[in-house]
């Protein structure tokens, strides 16, 4: 092993990770699953060769609290009253009937009441990556179904936010009524202090020596990483803050430059993130959630075409467009292994309810992409008929 343990670590994360991947995209397979496969096979399930917890955990948390910050950074109010006023009425009928359908598998297979609410929770999302990836980008850009597709994926993103706020802030345990109260005090003051800070100080500085990029990219993580500490010395949560701290710079016009450059460092902590998943992937229980996991996998990818035609032709929406955005979100979320993630270092639900909604998004994943590559234009289709970019 090499002389550093935790860059030794790094190298066999990102080696492992760039020949599954290129193996990965000769084969069509979304790269999601790389990462996760990855964490399976150096994990403490696989080879063992990294099966240090504290570093799965640590770098997962990294990656939560980015894609939180970016999040809360692409909230534009205009941009969401647009959507939510075209899209809303599918957006949530599409979600309660997923979660019902989900809930309704978990409780038949008997999980506990609050690990059935969340492995139907989970059952609520499409894959923004596997979503818009497979779409060309002419759709993405100019025709009715990127436009549908980009609409759902957005009601559904606010969706998950707040559920992550919600069980990352431990609103779900039922300690009584000092937590409720301990965050109606401490969350309003969170965003109004770091309302004023922005207005007062950090928008007046950016703007004074915005020609200094790694200035602002300084700023930015740091402003980040400060208030995501912050909201935990509050008593709410490292993802709250992060959350707030997007929230509240998404209006200023840096906004747009601060998301497009902290991309790259989003997605190397993702990478982390869905390797921490596959590491913490116990395969002695893959016996035991397997069955459930082909049930729940099968009722999503059933479904959701289903759902998506009946809705939208309630919109005036096409037959046709109905099938395609069903299909192309057919799949569940990343957001469903960040929703898995919290809850099990919450202690809401057990290590089985985290396997069965991980092997669930795995089978998913896998499953929808080869149904959409096989049947709509993509960007990486197997046939020239079909391909476009």
């Amino acid at each position: 092993m090499g002389s550093d343990p935790f860059i030794f670590s790094f190298f066999l994360i990102f080696a492992c990770a760039g020949i599954l991947a290129t193996l990965a995209l000769f084969t069509r397979q979304p790269l999601i699953v790389v990462y996760i496969i990855t964490g399976m096979i150096l994990g403490p399930s696989g080879v063992a060769f990294i099966d240090n917890p504290q570093l799965i955990s640590s770098t997962a948390k990294f990656g939560i609290i980015f894609l939180l910050f970016l999040l809360g950074l692409d909230m534009q109010p205009a941009k969401l009253i647009n959507t939510l006023r075209s899209s809303m009425l599918v957006g949530l009928s599409s979600c309660v009937i997923f979660f019902i359908a989900g809930a309704s598998i978990a409780f038949a297979f008997g999980y506990t009441q609050t690990e059935t609410v969340i492995i139907g929770v989970a059952m609520m999302f499409s894959s923004t990556i596997i979503g818009i990836k497979l779409l060309p980008t002419t759709v993405l850009h100019h025709r009715r179904t990127g436009e549908l597709i980009i609409s759902q994926l957005l009601i559904q993103d606010l969706v998950a936010i707040i559920v992550l706020l919600v069980v990352a802030g431990g609103f779900l345990e039922f300690s009584g009524a000092s937590k409720i109260v301990r965050v109606l005090v401490s969350l309003p003051l969170l965003i109004l202090g770091a309302w004023v800070f922005v207005k007062y100080v950090m928008l007046p500085l950016l703007e004074k020596f915005d020609a200094f990029h790694e200035y602002i990219f300084l700023i930015a993580i740091g402003w980040c990483l400060g208030l995501a500490e912050m909201a935990e010395l509050l008593g709410l949560s490292l993802e709250i803050g992060a959350f707030v701290a997007g929230v509240t710079i998404a209006t200023s016009p840096i906004a747009l430059y601060i998301a497009d450059h902290l991309k790259p460092l989003r997605d190397f902590f993702l990478i982390l993130f869905f390797f921490s998943i596959g590491a913490g992937f116990h395969m002695a229980l893959l016996a035991d959630v397997i069955l459930p996991a082909l049930f729940l996998a099968g009722a999503m990818l059933a479904l959701k075409p289903v759902v998506f035609r009946f809705l939208l032709r309630g919109m005036s929406e096409s037959d046709r467009l109905g099938w395609e955005t069903g299909f192309r979100l057919g799949q569940i979320s990343e957001f469903s292994l960040l929703i898995a993630f919290i809850a099990t270092a919450e202690n809401l639900i057990g290590n089985h309810a985290s396997h069965l909604i991980q092997a669930t998004a795995i089978l998913t994943f896998l499953v929808s992409s080869y149904l959409v590559v096989f049947r709509y234009p993509t960007p990486i289709a197997v046939t020239d008929e079909l391909r476009r970019d």
